[in-house]
């Protein structure tokens, strides 16, 4: 474990910092021999997907990738520790609920079933028919099948979503929150809206090609690391790269490519963003409509000299509707109030509106700075009309990418997971299985915590993840869990959830991605779908962890099995061989038309995305210009307009806005450093301007407590005991880690059209710690 200090990084993402790091996990999990084994593996034809993250890999049949997110994953997946019944059960749940995330998952891989008894607070193992009977049980005699929640994490396969999403649809509910519901929704809802797609609408092949990158709210360094290879490549051909990020970060700044001899051995970098734009928190919908502007205006002065056209008016006539609107909603706009609200001045942003002019082909990448705000739709959107603007959709070269983040959880929604599906997909189970699935919404995220609080639901299932972690408003969501009569946990390693437990509650283990699927009809492949919608085959190499895991299909089947015991689904005969999971999906979605053929081939294949061919799957027809103003009405502002009236320094809001560590993963942290960001061994710090920090009268290194700033939250949200550490960030922004900042977040305060919780614009104020924290060098 790191010693406990802040220490400036001078070097580059990448480079031998990434090596070491790699070193580091391997020797931590005792897998050296077999971790290099496994991790050359990766993303090959034979080999398994990196649970990682959802960045594509070209063809994946590519020689091996470096990246230090795979290596944390595998490594963390192909531990030699393992977290056995007796070494969990020696320890009470409350116990465990006080140790820190990484400890917990630090005890290795679950081996067998568990359940908890509450006699003793503990858990024990249990049989699996126990298990399965157990849970049919407590389903069985629910009033309502709406009284039960079924998650689900987006690193769920292909097959396993499809037999949890038919199974669940044959028990009566459209309950499904996933992850989708907390991360990507407004990417999803804004794009429907904008393109008739929900997804991106570039390849790989389009960075390569590509002359200009915006990129908003998003570090590849730490989330993406293979992003930074298609990066390095863009910049050294000269392709001008745009970072628009309230943080400045170095995965951003500069790289270092740990497969290039050259700049290991020379300690060389490259420089990756030409432009860097280090807007105001929650500030892109003002700062995408002030490059708009610049644009419309180099676009009449172009015209009025005879040169020309900066947009695109035949690819607007042709192919989109609202213009017109779009552009006297922006030309009308104050640039009092755009520099305001973005933080950035009105020179600045015409020197992006010039780059993006000039450039021949435009990709704008998006991550959850865009996204989990109150107005995430409308930043999503208002990103869609800038490139709309100039015809940058459809064309190679250019278009939209909204960079995800669990491996498939793109493809868990292709696959029916979702809260709200489409009367097609009914219609369609209906006709294929003989049974009539429920026609009505179920719960999303927030929904489902909202039931499990007032008592409407009772049953919460969980195929993976670490939902107690990964949602807003702490208290809340753990008394919701724990009002349930039975919560379930389809996990791979002991995390928080697993310490928040219902009166009853189990815990079962399944196979990992790096691992062994044997089936009755031999080692199993499983299908993922990337950012990009390549759908390709994993299949793993280790022998499992425990003898006594099951796949995620085969849960799902047995469970179904034990639950329904009149369905007419052979839920048994599909997971002995997962081609046959493959057909029935086939015979569901029409894009997976000859499914096995084209998933077994080298790389897979790419499903059909329409607005690629600038076909609009939008009720016009076409693709949407939509107006969107900009956010003066925020919790955040109505925190700032109450704090006014103190004119009080100590009453002053900050905007918090929620990052991960560079070892962590979502919510599952590796390990106690930040190195990019110069924190080692520690996790509760807050990053601030040193003005702003002078401005409160303390000293950089002072502890402070966070308490929630939202007007109309009748709770104290406080978050105790942070270290102040100076960072270069907008003045009136402040950063920390989730999920130590959840419990500021207000179950509440989520986005408008999508319900997402609003994690990167959280209004909070500094307080002078009431509780002394150990030094730190």
């Amino acid at each position: 474990m790191s010693e406990a200090k802040i220490q400036f990084y001078k070097g580059p993402a990448g480079g031998w910092g990434a090596l070491r790091s790699v070193a580091r996990q391997l020797l931590q999990h005792r897998i050296a021999a077999k971790g290099t084994r496994t991790l050359l593996s990766a993303n090959q034809p034979d080999g398994f997907d990196c649970p990682g993250c959802a960045w594509p890999d070209r063809q994946h049949a590519s020689s091996f990738e470096f990246c230090e997110n795979g290596v944390k994953a595998v490594a963390a997946e192909a531990t030699a520790d393992r977290a056995t019944p007796e070494l969990i059960g020696a320890h009470t749940v409350t116990a465990l609920r006080s140790w820190s995330d990484h400890d917990l998952e630090a005890m290795g891989r679950l081996t067998e079933p568990m359940v908890y008894d509450a006699s003793t607070d503990r858990y024990r193992r249990i049989d699996w028919d126990d298990a399965f009977a157990l849970i049919a049980q407590h389903l069985q005699r629910l009033a309502s099948p709406d009284e039960a929640i079924f998650y689900t994490s987006g690193r769920t396969s292909n097959e396993a979503a499809f037999l949890y999403q038919l199974f669940v649809r044959e028990y009566g509910t459209n309950n499904f929150p996933d992850c989708s519901n907390m991360c990507h929704e407004p990417s999803g809802m804004g794009l429907k809206g904008s393109v008739g797609v929900g997804k991106g609408t570039v390849t790989l092949d389009d960075f390569e090609l590509a002359d200009c990158i915006l990129i908003f709210g998003k570090n590849p360094g730490t989330n993406h690391p293979r992003m930074l290879g298609e990066l390095r490549a863009a910049a050294r051909r000269g392709a001008r790269i745009l970072s628009f990020n309230p943080l400045r970060e170095r995965g951003l700044e500069r790289f270092a490519d740990p497969q290039s001899p050259v700049e290991m051995l020379s300690g060389g970098a490259t420089a990756i963003s030409s432009d860097y734009f280090q807007l105001k928190v929650g500030g892109d919908i003002a700062l995408i409509k002030g490059i708009i502007k610049h644009l419309l205006a180099l676009d009449e002065e172009a015209r009025l000299r005879g040169l020309p056209a900066v947009i695109d008016p035949a690819f607007i006539a042709e192919h989109t509707q609202g213009f017109e609107a779009l552009k006297a909603d922006v030309e009308a706009e104050d640039w009092s109030l755009i520099e305001r609200e973005s933080g950035i001045s009105r020179d600045r942003l015409l020197h992006a509106a010039q780059v993006i002019a000039q450039a021949k082909g435009v990709i704008a990448c998006w991550g959850m700075g865009i996204t989990q705000h109150r107005h995430g739709v409308g930043g999503v959107q208002m990103i869609a009309n800038l490139l709309l603007l100039r015809g940058m959709v459809g064309r190679p070269g250019a278009g939209l990418c909204p960079v995800r983040g669990h491996s498939n959880v793109q493809g868990d929604r292709t696959m029916g997971i979702y809260e709200k599906p489409p009367v097609a997909l009914l219609d369609r189970l209906a006709s294929v299985y003989g049974f009539e699935p429920p026609r009505h919404e179920g719960f999303d995220t927030i929904g489902a915590i909202e039931a499990m609080r007032d008592g409407r639901a009772s049953v919460f299932f969980a195929m993976g993840g670490n939902f107690a972690a990964a949602t807003p408003d702490t208290p809340t969501t753990w008394a919701a869990l724990q009002r349930c009569a039975l919560t379930v946990h389809v996990a791979t390693k002991f995390n928080r959830s697993h310490t928040v437990v219902g009166r009853e509650a189990l815990v079962l283990p399944c196979l990992g991605r790096t691992e062994i699927d044997q089936q009755a009809a031999g080692p199993q492949h499983v299908s993922v779908e990337d950012s990009m919608s390549m759908v390709h085959l994993s299949a793993g190499i280790n022998p499992p962890a425990s003898p006594h895991l099951l796949s995620e299909p085969m849960i799902v089947a047995r469970l179904a099995t034990a639950t329904l015991p009149h369905s007419r689904v052979p839920w048994m005969w599909l997971v002995e061989d997962y081609d046959r999971i493959r057909d029935h999906i086939e015979s569901v979605f029409d894009d997976f038309k000859d499914f096995n053929r084209k998933v077994h081939q080298p790389g897979g294949f790419r499903l059909r995305n329409t607005a690629s061919e600038r076909v609009w799957t939008t009720p016009s027809g076409k693709a949407q210009f939509v107006v969107h103003a900009i956010p003066v009405d925020t919790r955040v502002h109505q925190a700032r307009a109450s704090a006014a009236e103190t004119d009080q320094v100590g009453a002053a809001v900050f905007t918090l806005t929620t990052v991960r560590a560079h070892d962590q993963y979502n919510t599952t942290v590796y390990g106690l450093d930040d190195r990019y960001r110069g924190v080692f061994g520690q996790r509760r710090v807050v990053f601030i301007h040193a003005e702003d920090r002078a401005m409160l009268g303390l000293a950089e290194g002072a502890a402070v407590d966070l308490i929630g700033a939202a007007s109309g939250d009748d709770q104290v949200r406080e978050a105790p005991g942070f270290r102040l550490v100076d960072y270069d960030i907008p003045r009136g922004c402040v950063a920390a880690y989730y999920p130590e900042t959840n419990v500021l977040l207000p179950l509440a305060s989520h986005a408008v059209g999508a319900r997402t919780p609003t994690s990167k614009s959280i209004p909070v104020r500094l307080r002078p710690a009431q509780y002394a924290l150990p030094e730190v060098a």
